[in-house]
């Protein structure tokens, strides 16, 4: 019994705890090992994905800059940090400014940052993220305190292409490069907001009554120009009218002095082959003097060649006067001469 109790109560024949430790201390030796190798490898290999690089800082100083694949680091040794080398849009949060004429406006702005040089955004500013973050605040503070609000409202360009300029020549020693600014909301205080609405309203009406007047105007220049372009056609057509008229005319009066031409010269050949006498010719000239006379005219012009033969055509209507008709009574109408006693006829 006595036995027993010094053996710790174990069975006669049994090797006791200490064998069973022995066994287990080369695996446990193992698994250290194992587990030593696999934090080594974990610790020498790493794999940068694209569109990152690593910055390897060799017992708490810059070493090198890894670029995206596999990349071997000495354990214990090493360590890389991964900077990510992609453009970046950060969005703040809204804030308060007051413009140049003292008008508090809530803005908000999008900023598009890239690394370009790693070890200087590691090593230059303590976080860089932060550090651009707060110089966009700041930097809007600046901007619109230099403007009104209407060149604040109007002029977005020119506040993005400001907020760039400014922002890079702080950055650029960073390492970052400021690709551009994007202002999201310009919003004025309600009152103003309201007037702005109300003066764009009048805008909107004064611009539609201009065009209304510019459309009337417009109409009555369409108007009057047809009436113009009418009033051409109707002159172009009237004369092209009278001209026709005038060639009809002409035509006519030609047709009808060649008519005339005719009968002058028939009557001229039919004279001329009658072999008329100058009594004839007296008597036709007398005859057309008359036929004037008779005509509507009111003044009828005698030539002086007719006093000579007015006295002609006297003379020749006394030689018809005596000239005895077949009854034996005179032209003129008179009674002839009585006759003496009748004298013994001749046989």
């Amino acid at each position: 019994m006595a036995a027993t109790a010094r053996d710790g109560g174990n069975p006669p024949g049994s090797f006791g705890c200490f064998g069973k430790g022995e066994e287990m201390v080369p695996l446990i030796i193992f698994g250290l090992i194992v587990l030593l190798v696999l934090i080594i490898l974990v610790r020498t290999i790493r794999v940068i994905q694209q569109g990152l690089v690593g910055v390897v800082k060799r017992l708490g100083q810059f070493h090198s800059v890894r670029n995206p694949g596999v990349t071997f680091l000495v354990p214990f040794v090493d360590t890389m940090e991964l900077v990510d080398m992609r453009e970046t849009p950060r969005t703040g949060d809204r804030q308060d400014v007051i413009t140049k004429d003292n008008v508090s406006v809530v803005v908000n702005a999008t900023i598009f940052s890239q690394v370009v040089d790693p070890r200087m955004a590691l090593f230059s500013v303590s976080n860089y993220i932060l550090a651009v973050d707060q110089l966009s605040r700041t930097t809007l503070r600046a901007v619109f305190g230099e403007m009104t609000l209407d060149e604040c409202l109007s002029q977005r360009e020119q506040i993005n292409a400001r907020l760039q300029m400014q922002m890079e020549s702080v950055t650029d020693k960073w390492g970052v490069r400021i690709n551009r600014v994007e202002i999201l909301d310009i919003v004025p205080p309600q009152p103003i907001l309201q007037a702005m609405a109300l003066q764009k309203q009048a805008d909107q009406e004064k611009r539609a009554a201009i065009l209304q007047s510019e459309g009337a105007q417009q109409s009555q220049i369409n108007v009057a120009e047809g009436q113009k372009q009418a009033q051409i056609k109707q002159a172009e057509g009237e004369r092209q009218s009278q001209i026709l008229r005038a060639e009809g005319q002409k035509q006519a009066q030609i047709l009808e002095a060649e008519g005339r031409a005719r009968a002058i010269g028939s009557v001229y050949s039919a004279i001329n082959a009658g072999n008329p006498t100058p009594e004839l010719i007296a008597v036709l000239q007398l005859d057309t003097l008359g036929r004037v006379a008779t005509s509507a005219n009111s003044k009828v012009i005698v030539p002086m060649e007719a006093a000579g033969l007015l006295g002609a055509a006297q003379a020749l209507k006394s030689v018809l006067d005596e000239v005895p008709t077949a009854n034996g009574s005179l032209r003129g109408g008179g009674n002839p001469e009585p006759q003496g006693p009748s004298a013994p006829r001749r046989r």
